[in-house]
Formats: structure tokens, sequence, C-alpha cells
């Protein structure tokens, strides 16, 4: 009886361990391949939406010189 408690608790200890692990894992891949490809998709389109309005706005002001 005596040697089956180290048993079970290093038994337990390695199945919380291995779901902790996992878990670390799991939220690495998960921010590698969501959240940074969302990150850089925010930031090319703030970038087109930039450039988008500044050449509305060089167009407008081509316009208003022409007048």
């Amino acid at each position: 009886m005596s040697s089956l408690v180290p048993v079970v608790y290093y038994g337990g200890f390695l199945v919380l361990f291995f779901f902790w692990i996992y878990g670390i894992v799991s939220f690495g891949l998960d921010v590698k391949n969501k959240v940074i490809p969302g990150i850089r998709q925010y930031r090319r389109g703030r970038k087109r939406q930039q450039a988008k309005q500044e050449r509305e706005q060089e167009q407008n002001e081509q316009e208003q010189q022409l007048y």
C-alpha cells in the first residue's frame, strides 16, 4: 500500500504537467497562427487605407488648383 501512494502522486503530477505543457503549446500556436497574422493583416489594411486617403487628398488638391 505504501508503494502505491508515490505512484499515484507522481502519476497525477505527470498528468497535470502534461496538460499544463499542452496548454502552453496550444497558446503559442494560436498566437503564431491566428493573432500574429491578424495583426499583420490589420496593419496592411491601415497602410492601404492611409495610402488611399493620401491619393484622394492629392486628387482633390489637383482639382481645386484647376478651378
